[in-house]
């Protein structure tokens, strides 16, 4: 074991030596007492011995002897205390750390929720701005806090796992190394007393730590680890892949039951086939935003929140043809694997009038896609079918060759096709603007295309609650993609979300080419999730400063 970890160490240190920007290395394990915290210390302290200028953000001993020694010469940044309804709280010092700047920081507990009243939500987000600061990140994560893993955690570990973060930010992560242990070790560490006193050993034996629940868990853990390496691998060897058509898409209702259930199911199976995927909503005239009841308005509002969290895509287009709107999404992204909850049961007289639910509608029209049916009206009855369905479609997904060149924002982008509004201002406005900036390099006129663009906008808003726009046609005869990139720091007025649009990114790709569109579009959504990024991007007062940004972001 020791040598494993003085070989991961080195190798963290090789990249820390190659890097200027923040990196990212995640001890991940399937429960506590495993070691994760245990090993990240030993690293801080081999670190250290190379010359490394280590610091301790926060580490949680959990009174554990063993974990408490290793603390013992490593500098640790003191934690920010705050009082809260009468009690004193401690949290992570995030502007302590930032001020100290080390070269590493060793910070416990990635999926912890702050205390009231912090900067951040979420401990994970406290990272993502130290990591933007210019210093590495080694951190401890557990895998039952991934959110994708909550409706299966619930149903085989009978837990409901309040701490979650979104799949993505595992995916950030330049180095994960997997802390095991087997369950029969992990209970005999729990007995002797060495994870919990001796006040909760039993109870803890009886229930969370019982060798199905751990078997489980640490079954989890190497599935993950296995998708992880497989996507890294990936990168490494073409570093963008071109998009094949089995892009995975999620069918999603206003009051959908357990939308979530279908969320994290997709989120899975895309991470599993290592494709991009989209949430699908679409708006017909009685859900409209005038007639919408508010209820409603909330559910779906958190519906695609959740998407988003998760990593997808997220797109809503108004039609009144449901099935129809569906698979003209189908056939435009190249979706390849459908996912929808099971239809509400249909009154006979229905029946016998010959009306059909929405899944069979979807399934006597389409040709070549899969349809995934996921039971969302009993939990109970879906268990692990995910596993094995997501297995196969793994295997399918493997025989497809990986192809592609490296795409790079900043190759799409010049200085030139960079605009920022330091007003308030209109979407007709600024696709007008974005237009112009284009159409010096394509033979379409820029009326055209503007046109196009807000036919496309009234058939699906490209312009999200989160703070981001992809408008995106193709264009016949186009031979290059073309980017540009519009800064409105104060919002668009006509777009009345909670969160301001403060970064639209235009995009025009070749129509003989559909998969480079799709390519484009995973490449700066992910981008768009980072808010470091997204704020990096609103402090740029120039097209010029945007764009070194972006150079050196990418250079890093």
């Amino acid at each position: 074991m020791n040598a494993v970890v003085e070989d991961k160490a080195s190798s963290f240190l090789r990249m820390i030596r190659r890097v200027r920007r923040g990196r990212f290395k995640i001890y991940l394990g399937y429960g506590a007492g495993v070691g994760k915290t245990y090993q990240m210390l030993i690293e801080g302290h081999r670190l250290k011995a190379d010359g490394i200028d280590v610091a301790i953000g926060l580490v949680e001993t959990h009174g554990r002897s063993e974990t408490e020694n290793l603390i013992e010469g490593l500098e640790l940044i003191p934690r920010r205390k705050e009082d809260y309804r009468g009690i004193t709280l401690e949290e992570m010092d995030i502007k302590a750390i930032l001020g100290r700047k080390p070269q590493v920081a060793l910070i416990d507990e990635l999926a912890h929720t702050n205390m009231p009243g912090s900067k951040n939500q979420k401990r994970y987000q406290d990272v993502q701005e130290i990591l933007a600061a210019g210093i590495h990140v080694i951190t401890t994560l557990n895998v039952q806090h991934l959110e994708s893993l909550y409706d299966t955690v619930e149903k085989t570990v009978h837990v409901k796992v309040r701490e979650r973060i979104p799949d993505w930010i595992l995916g950030e992560a330049d180095e994960i190394v997997n802390v095991d242990l087997s369950p029969e070790d992990l209970q005999n560490r729990l007995q002797e007393g060495k994870i919990y006193p001796a006040e909760r050993i039993q109870a803890a034996l009886s229930n969370f730590f019982t060798s199905d629940n751990l078997e489980t868990l640490r079954e989890l853990t190497l599935r993950e680890l296995v998708s992880q390496i497989d996507l890294k691998r990936r990168e490494h060897l073409e570093d963008e892949i071109q998009v094949a058509p089995d892009q995975v898409m999620v069918c999603l209702s206003s009051r959908g039951p357990n939308s979530a259930k279908l969320l994290r199911y997709a989120s899975r199976l895309a991470g599993r086939l290592n494709r991009n995927w989209y949430a699908l909503y679409v708006q017909t005239p009685s859900e409209a935003p005038t007639v919408i009841d508010p209820r409603t308005q909330t559910i779906l509002s958190e519906t695609l929140t959740l998407a988003k969290q998760l990593g997808a895509i997220v797109f809503t287009y108004n039609g009144e043809d449901v099935p129809k709107t569906i698979l003209q999404f189908v056939k435009e992204y190249r979706v390849g694997h459908v996912v929808i909850g099971s239809p509400a049961p249909m009154p006979f007289w229905k029946r016998l009038l010959g009306k059909k639910s929405l899944v069979e509608h979807l399934i006597f029209r389409s040709r070549g896609i899969t349809i995934v049916v996921l039971d969302t009206r009993q939990a109970s009855l879906f268990e692990f079918a995910e596993e094995k369905s997501a297995s196969d479609l793994l295997e399918k997904a493997l025989d497809h060759p990986v192809t592609g060149q490296t795409l790079r924002l900043s190759s799409l982008l010049s200085p030139d096709k960079i605009v920022r509004w330091e007003n308030p201002t209109t979407k007709i406005k600024v696709l007008q603007e974005l237009t112009n900036r284009l159409a010096s390099t394509t033979d379409a006129a820029p009326g055209i295309i503007l046109s196009e663009l807000l036919r496309r906008e009234t058939e699906s808003s490209t312009f999200f609650n989160d703070g981001v726009a992809f408008p995106h046609i193709r264009i016949d005869g186009l031979k290059h993609p073309l980017v540009s990139l519009g800064i409105t720091p104060y919002g668009i007025e006509d777009v009345p979300f909670e969160n301001p649009v403060k970064l639209v990114f235009l995009i025009l790709s070749p129509k003989e080419d559909p998969n480079l569109q799709l390519r484009i579009l995973g490449m700066v959504s992910r981008l768009a999730r980072n808010e470091n990024f997204v704020e990096q991007m609103i402090q740029c007062h120039s097209g010029e400063s945007a764009w070194k940004a972006i150079l050196d972001m990418e250079r890093g």
